[in-house]
């Protein structure tokens, strides 16, 4: 299972990543929402791997995107003639020994686009991980009511560290032992921003960021993790 890819100018990186692994062919596809920064190479993807199933949210007809990366990404899993699917909160899907749940989006409207994105919690063995996506404090407070949440290993921090997600009752539920941020080194948005490292704080001292970190890698066997980063933080 690949969940998002980023921008089209760093996909490429992506796809060597998982050639070097020895990945042939993609299961799963998960594209949490259309901002390019999560999908806007997919297509690239999708032209490289043999895929099966690729699962986007429900959008509103107004929230559907008219850019040329999201066309392109259409016409690729027409071409390569993948299964486009919608996500569906409560679905579970095998992953050999792991598995992982649709836990949002749990709504068929939102405000905001981030609120649609496809988060999933992935169970294997002893060991929890949690995606959100760029999911924000509604949907971040529909996932914490919905009774599918508990502890989660590994957080991937929802938007980026921004203060918009990563909300009090949210972490309280999951209660993060340690937390993955994706931010750009430099980024203009101030991304993680301080509110949210100390709300994360409250939990867990093991908090790694690619803005600091680079490349961040977590193995894990069902009991144990391992985490390597491609450079001291």
């Amino acid at each position: 299972m690949l969940i998002d890819c980023g921008e089209d100018h760093e996909t490429d990186k992506v796809i060597s990543y998982l050639e070097e692994l020895g990945v042939r062919k993609l299961d799963y596809v998960i594209c949490t929402h259309p901002h390019s920064d999560h999908m806007g190479g997919m297509y690239k993807v999708i032209g490289s791997f043999e895929t099966g199933e690729v699962i986007i949210p429900h959008l509103d007809d107004k929230d559907i995107p008219t850019s040329r990366y999201f066309e392109r990404f259409l016409d690729a899993c027409e071409e390569h003639g993948c299964r486009l699917e919608e996500a569906e909160a409560g679905r579970i899907i095998s992953l050999g020994d792991a598995r992982a749940e649709v836990i949002a989006p749990l709504s068929s409207s939102y405000s905001s686009i981030n609120d649609y994105s496809v988060s999933l919690f992935v169970t294997h063995g002893k060991r929890s991980f949690i995606f959100t996506g760029d999911a924000e404090k509604y949907s971040e407070n529909e996932m914490a009511m919905s009774g599918r949440l508990r502890h989660a290993d590994v957080y991937k921090a929802g938007h980026h560290g921004s203060d918009t997600s990563s909300s009090p009752g949210f972490l309280e539920v999951i209660s993060p032992s340690v937390a993955v941020i994706s931010c750009g080194e430099g980024n203009s948005y101030g991304h993680p921003c301080d509110i949210t490292l100390e709300r994360i704080a409250e939990y867990t001292d093991k908090v790694y960021r690619t803005d600091l970190c680079g490349t961040i890698v977590i193995e894990s066997d069902g009991e144990e993790l391992a985490v390597r980063t491609e450079r001291n933080s």
